[in-house]
């Protein structure tokens, strides 16, 4: 299967408030963040953050330099039509994370929801923290939210990893501390529950 296909296909059949994973705001992932304490010219990546409206929040939150990477360019899109004018202080990033190529010791935060636990493949795993390792400054700060252990095995059709904050963080490694972890019962379009656990690391060393 074409992950890239099956996620265009996603956003082109479904309006972005239908999808299970849908939050009006992401108030747990914006309060992290803002809990790192870093500038307001700090370089932040979303990654998977294509339809969320993390980015408005950030950008209200007066950050200017935010970076949105999905694998999906009609998820981009609809983002970019609902910020207008603002979208173009954003730089928008159409790429599968597994494939993409970052720039090196740059980013302040990264921050995804709802990409890693997809990554079902070992190997895409382990390129998935060597990008990391690679774009984040040490000292930089990455926040993962996945489904927990009681959280669903399958969404949007595919496989899916569930994590405890230890798994979570044994997947990254010792170049990581573990500083917080959070749970969250998300509330679906579909009035059903589901568990994700949030971890909260800085980067020790490449």
């Amino acid at each position: 299967m074409n992950r890239k296909n099956h996620w265009e296909s996603v956003y082109e059949t479904k309006s972005v408030d239908q999808v299970s994973w849908y939050r009006d705001h992401l108030d747990n992932s914006l309060q992290m963040i803002l809990n790192t304490n870093v500038s307001k010219d700090a370089a932040i990546i979303d990654v998977g953050g294509g339809s969320s409206t993390l980015v408005d929040d950030l950008l209200q939150h007066g950050f200017a330099d935010v970076s949105i990477l999905d694998i999906s360019g009609k998820a981009l899109e609809n983002s970019k039509e609902r910020l207008g004018q603002k979208s173009e202080s954003v730089e928008w990033i159409e790429a599968d994370i597994t494939q993409v190529s970052l720039p090196e010791n740059h980013y302040d935060v990264w921050h995804d929801r709802a990409v890693f636990h997809f990554l079902t493949d070992e190997n895409d795993r382990r390129k998935y923290v060597e990008l990391v390792k690679k774009s984040l400054k040490v000292g930089g700060h990455i926040i993962v939210a996945s489904f927990g252990l009681n959280g669903p095995k399958k969404c949007s059709g595919l496989d899916v990893v569930q994590y405890s904050p230890d798994s979570m963080h044994h997947e990254f490694g010792k170049s990581f501390e573990l500083v917080k972890s959070i749970s969250e019962t998300h509330e679906t379009p579909f009035n059903t529950t589901q568990e994700f656990i949030y971890c909260y690391c800085r980067l020790t060393q490449n």
